[in-house]
């Protein structure tokens, strides 16, 4: 299962694991959405995630922005590989969504 809303810790972590493309999108969708009803916190871990897709990108930027709208914290929870930070950055992106310091990704050492 490629995501998991873990309620049991607090704040609330989603876990993404494996290849999140989008044949999880409604899956990730719903969890997001919980996350965000959830008012206050909510963390995204993405640790053991292997790929992931432009459709999870855009859903994590759109919960992201609803988060900041709202005056809720939707943020990462420990470190982006770095196979997830060459596709964003392959895909245009400047940042991981949901990074609470904003990180750039990083274009080769510069």
């Amino acid at each position: 299962m490629p995501v998991r809303f873990d309620r049991s810790e607090t704040p609330g972590v989603i876990r993404l694991e494996g290849a999140v493309d989008i044949g999880c999108a409604a899956e990730l969708k719903a969890a997001l959405l919980e996350a965000l009803t959830s008012k206050g916190e909510a963390r995204i871990s993405v640790e053991t995630a292997t790929g992931i897709d432009v459709t999870a990108v855009q859903l994590l930027w759109a919960a992201e922005r609803e988060a900041r709208v709202s005056g809720m914290v939707l943020a990462l929870e420990g470190p982006v590989p770095e196979a997830l930070r060459a596709t964003l950055l392959e895909a245009g992106f400047e940042r991981f969504p949901c990074a609470e310091d904003p990180e750039p990704v990083d274009e080769g050492g510069e």
